[in-house]
This record gives structure tokens, C-alpha cells and sequence, in this order.
């Protein structure tokens, strides 16, 4: 079986995701005059500033239920967790130095194939019946492929797909599991027995991570959105401080990790200690779809948060979908890879949690690993609580109108929300059989982002004009496009 995964998880992620996401990239990148570049520093005034007051806010109507600051905030508590952490780590033990370069090289079109994502989720989001904004893939899907390109219900095929494909995060997920390995190992838990049972110290902690996910997410979206946007700053800030420290710990060691991420990238990593080699195409691999898995760019989930945001122009929020790749991988999963290059723990053997955790106890002993254990359990929460509100968006499509059926289903689906996690904790400490959930994670990354990145290909241009009007009214940039609507809902027709 396991054989059979690691085979799955090749070809998903093997030469025709690769080339569709690069290919999409460039394309993004090319058409639109290299905006990620361009105007990156507009990028970073109009996200990034604002978080500090250095923008103004236009005096503009806008629509949507929470502001762009709280929609960032959830999406990168979202996507800044554990894979940031253990993904990264396991990206390194798995592909070695040379895996970071590809990461940062995916990053870079993964800005613009965000922004593209983000920005046509806004446009075709649709307001349900209290009032509240939702949209993403299977939104634009439906309008962008089934109403205004004509497919008619064949629009089914890639939502279905594409919805399969997220959902299965909810059965599959490794987070629980991480952080857990974290905290029990830092702070050496205990196990506990009662009469024949035994409950390990790993699982204890799954427990109180389970309910404090169950806690965070009572509140819905709206709740989730004010929490995190208070969570979040505090949270990356403190893992970049530790990051740093564990740089500046090394820093005579900082060029040769350097060195080894550009040279390992293009001619594979001989084996060493218990790392057993890397051929380049493995390398190639590995940072792709840890990059993917991290920053989230092209997997079509930002966009349902996004969707919901107080915005003025769609490619505004859009600009959010940059800063948050540009902030997860650049800045989060560097000090992540350079932290593990620099410990030399990458080649003992471990990976995922135990490989970050034995990285930061390296430099900082027992505080360091005590460090790490709080920020694994806000960075678990946050990501819980960010794909909480990605599965709500599906559902809230699924359901358009409020009825029993709809009732029954948010009742169940609010009441096992936190249990998956915790059921693979349990299983996996029990058989000891750890390894092979990236290779899941993996594999239920990869398809709905070949959908979602076939599909904003597709509904290119709907971007175009998009982008084209914002340039015009905000970069000064040609002529306003005239008779545009900003939103799908300004002027579409549809049938319920």
C-alpha cells in the first residue's frame, strides 16, 4: 500500500503539474508584465504598509463581510503552520539544501498564480442570503465556466474534482500529529496508563490540541477572522525572532548553507549520515510541492477567504494572495531551512517535528524546544482554524439556500470539525507507522491544484481586464476600462 502511495504521489506530482503550474506561471508573469516584480513595492505598500499605517485607505464603497487585514490574517494562519515548519524540514531531510532553491524559485510565479486566484474569487464570490460573502474555486468555476463560457453543468466536473480534492485535507491531515510530536517531545509528557490503557504522552497533547481547535473555531468565520488577526502578527513574529537568533547563533556557517542550496539545487546531494543521496529531478520534486503545500499558491484555498474580504477592486485583494507567498516562503520557510542547513541535523535520519525540534534545541537547549512547542501550538490552531473556514466556503456553495438539509449538515460537519486530526495521531502512534502521511499530504495537495491552475488559466482573461482597469485607476497606467463591473454580482445573470 505504502509502495503504492509513494507511486501515486510521483506521478501526481510528477512532469505534467510541474510543467502545467510552471508553464501557468510564466504565462501569468509574462502577460502581465512581470507585476510581481514590477510593482512589487506597491505590493508591499498596499499589504504589507497598511498592517503598519503607512497607506491611506481610499475613500471608496466596498463590499464584503470582513476587512483585508482579517482576511490575511486567516489566510496566512492557514497557510503559516506547520508546514512552515515540519514541511520545510522534511522538504530539507528529503531533498537536502538544494530543495530551498526550488522552493523560492516556485515562489516566485507562485506570487502572481495567488494574486490570479485571489483576485477572481472576489469577482465572482456570491452573497448568500444573510448577507454574507463567499466564494473561490467552485465559485468562479460555476460562473466563469458555466455561465459565461457556456458549459453548462459541465462546470460540475472540475468543481467536483477540485472539491473531492480539498476535502480530503479534512480526513488526511498530518497538523495534529506535528505539533503534538513537539510540545510531548519539549516538554517531555508523561505517558499515562489506566488499567490496560495506555495513552502516550504525543496523543495526550493531540487531546487538548483537539479541543482548543474546537474552542478557536465555535465562532464561525466572522470570529475566527477577528481572532487571528491578533494571533497571527504576534505568532510570525516570534518564530522570526527565534529564526533569526538561530541564524546569528551560526552566522560563520550562513554562507556555505547558502552556497549549498544553489549548487545542490542543479547537481543533487551525495549521501550523508543517514541522508541516503538526492538525484536533482527528486530535488526539483520535493521543492515544488513543499512549496506548494506551504504558501498554498495555485491550491485554490486563499481565495475562499479572500472572497470574503471588505475590499475596493478585486486585484486589490489580489495583492494580499502576493504578500502572503512572498511572506510564508521568503521570509517563514527560509528562516526554517536555513535554521535546519545550519544545525546539521538534516542528516540524521529524522524528519518533520523531531527534525525541527532537534534544530532549535541544537542552539537553544531546553528553551528553545520550549519556544518551539508553544509557537507548533498556536501555528496548529491557526492552520485548523484557517482550513475551518476553506471547508465552510465549499459547503456554503454546496448549500446555497438556507433549509434542513443545509442545517443538518453545518450541525455535523461543526461537531467532528477538530476529530480527524486527532484520530490520525492515534493511529499513527499506535502502529508507529509515521512516514508515509507527507506522502498523503502529498497527493491530496496535487489534485485540486492541477484543477484550480487549469482552470484560472482558462479565465485568464477575465483577470486581464481586471488587472488592466486597477492599473488605470491606481498606477496610472492607460485609460480606465469602460463599462467594466468590478464584481460578477454588479451586472451577472444567472440561474439558481
Amino acid at each position: 500500500m505504502i509502495e503504492f502511495l509513494n507511486w501515486l504521489d510521483g506521478v501526481l506530482w510528477g512532469l505534467p503539474l510541474i510543467v502545467l503550474m510552471i508553464v501557468t506561471g510564466l504565462y501569468f508573469t509574462v502577460r502581465s508584465r512581470f507585476f510581481q516584480f514590477r510593482h512589487f513595492g506597491w505590493i508591499m505598500r498596499r499589504t504589507g504598509g497598511q498592517m503598519f499605517g503607512s497607506g491611506k485607505e481610499a475613500k471608496e464603497d466596498k463590499q464584503g463581510m470582513l476587512s483585508a487585514f482579517e482576511a490575511i490574517s486567516t489566510a496566512i494562519g492557514g497557510t503559516v503552520g506547520f508546514g512552515n515548519i515540519a514541511g520545510v524540514a522534511t522538504a530539507v531531510a528529503a531533498g537536502g539544501p538544494g530543495a530551498v532553491l526550488w522552493m523560492w524559485l516556485t515562489a516566485c510565479l507562485g506570487m502572481i498564480l495567488k494574486q490570479v486566484e485571489v483576485t477572481l474569487g472576489c469577482y465572482y464570490r456570491r452573497k448568500n442570503e444573510k448577507g454574507e460573502y463567499y466564494g473561490g474555486p467552485t465559485y468562479y468555476m460555476e460562473r466563469g465556466l458555466g455561465i459565461e463560457r457556456k458549459w453548462g453543468r459541465l462546470w460540475l466536473v472540475p468543481a467536483v474534482i477540485f472539491g473531492i480534492g480539498i476535502f480530503s485535507t479534512f480526513f488526511v491531515t498530518s497538523s495534529n500529529l506535528t505539533a503534538s510530536q513537539v510540545v510531548s517531545g519539549a516538554l517531555q509528557i508523561p505517558d499515562l496508563t489506566l488499567g490496560d490503557i495506555k495513552i502516550e504522552g504525543v496523543i495526550l497533547i493531540g487531546i487538548l490540541l483537539c479541543i482548543l481547535t474546537y474552542i478557536i473555531t465555535s465562532g464561525g468565520t466572522k470570529k475566527i477572522a477577528s481572532i487571528f488577526s491578533k494571533l497571527v502578527p504576534f505568532m510570525s513574529m516570534l518564530y522570526i525572532l527565534m529564526g533569526i537568533g538561530m541564524i546569528a547563533a551560526n552566522l560563520s556557517a550562513v554562507p556555505g548553507a547558502i552556497a549549498a542550496i544553489f549548487t545542490n539545487a542543479f547537481t543533487g546531494t551525495a549521501a550523508i549520515g543517514g541522508f541516503a543521496g538526492c538525484a536533482v529531478s527528486e530535488i526539483i520534486r520535493t521543492g515544488m510541492a513543499r512549496s506548494v503545500y506551504s504558501n498554498e499558491a495555485g491550491w485554490g484555498t486563499s481565495p475562499m477567504i479572500h472572497a470574503s474580504a471588505n475590499t475596493r477592486h478585486p486585484v486589490e485583494q489580489g495583492l494580499w494572495g502576493s504578500f502572503e507567498v512572498f511572506f510564508d516562503t521568503f521570509i517563514i520557510c527560509t528562516i526554517t531551512a536555513l535554521s535546519v542547513i545550519l544545525s546539521g541535523k538534516w542528516t540524521d535520519g529524522t524528519n518533520g517535528g523531531t527534525l525541527a525540534l532537534n534544530t532549535f534545541a541544537s542552539s537553544f537547549g531546553t528553551i528553545g524546544s520550549i519556544l518551539l512547542a508553544f509557537i507548533m501550538v498556536i501555528f496548529t490552531v491557526t492552520t485548523s482554524g484557517g482550513w475551518f473556514t476553506y471547508y465552510l466556503a465549499i459547503l456554503e456553495h454546496l448549500y446555497k439556500k438556507e433549509g434542513p438539509v443545509k442545517d443538518l449538515v453545518m450541525k455535523v460537519f461543526y461537531a467532528v470539525r477538530a476529530l480527524p486530526g486527532l484520530l490520525w495521531t492515534i493511529y499513527l502512534v499506535k502502529t508507529n507507522n509515521q512516514g508515509f502521511i507527507w506522502t498523503l499530504v502529498d497527493i491530496t495537495s496535487a489534485i485540486p491544484t492541477f484543477i484550480n491552475v487549469a482552470v484560472i488559466l482558462i479565465l485568464s482573461n477575465q483577470y486581464f481586464v481586471l488587472l488592466k482597469d486597477y492599473k488605470a485607476r491606481y498606477l496610472g497606467e492607460r485609460k480606465t476600462v469602460k463599462g467594466i463591473r468590478l464584481f460578477y454580482e454588479d451586472g451577472g445573470k444567472e440561474k439558481e
